[in-house]
């Protein structure tokens, strides 16, 4: 199943809620919410009073990516606050699978996050134990980057070796200067959650979330 998970880092903070309601309301299942430590990457963004504040007002889900240090620090309070899946950066812990574990306990779904740099063969051992992968495509940090075309290879290599160890339930998430122009290549890759902040946020959310899933279900209808 294709899913957009819109990234909050690019809407209008003034507005916040309304426009959450209206990627929402346009069909969007997700929302991406990229939370920067200063430290692991160089913005810092926002922590848990936005999650909980923002909780608040919608149900969708909530696909919150850890970019900080140790989350295995923090693992425990952005499930309070409302967390639906947590994703943390491979290259952010010395202990993954007792981020892993914490995460689980918590009743949470589960992400593992790769850098651009990061292969694919760091992410093999825990592919079972994992509900999503998420293969960035820009360097973390900051939003309104280009993608990095190489990256698109690892989304392919990624998700052959989920094929053949009978894994296809793992959703691999995208992120990274995702627009209407490159969607269809991203997909062709093997991605299946969409993650663009500019392009759905900027000027008429509304029509830019239908924009995304036209092609996303065209993409699917075609055998992707």
């Amino acid at each position: 199943m294709n899913i957009l998970a819109p990234s909050i880092l690019a809407a209008d903070f003034s507005k916040l809620g309304e426009q959450i309601g209206q990627a929402g309301a346009a069909g969007a299942q997700y929302l991406h919410i990229d939370v920067m430590d200063g430290v692991f990457v160089p913005s810092i963004s926002f922590g848990m009073p936005v999650v909980r504040t923002i909780r608040k007002c919608t149900d969708l889900f909530f696909d919150v990516h850890l970019m900080i240090e140790k989350p295995e620090r923090y693992v425990s309070e952005f499930a309070e606050c409302g967390a639906d899946l947590i994703n943390f950066h491979l290259e952010a812990t010395e202990d993954v699978p007792n981020v892993i574990e914490k995460i689980r306990s918590l009743n949470k779904k589960v992400g593992v996050t790769m850098k651009p740099a990061t292969p694919v063969k760091e992410v093999e051992p825990y592919l079972k134990l994992v509900d999503m992968v998420l293969v960035m495509t820009v360097e973390p940090g900051f939003g309104g980057q280009e993608l990095m075309p190489a990256c698109l290879e690892k989304v392919r290599d990624l998700r052959q070796i989920l094929s053949d160890r009978g894994l296809d339930s793992v959703d691999v998430e995208v992120d990274g200067g995702i627009n209407e122009n490159n969607l269809g290549q991203v997909l062709a890759a093997g991605a299946n959650v969409i993650v663009s902040g500019s392009s759905v946020f900027q000027n008429d959310i509304d029509a830019n979330v239908k924009k995304f899933l036209n092609i996303m279900k065209q993409t699917a209808a075609e055998g992707k």
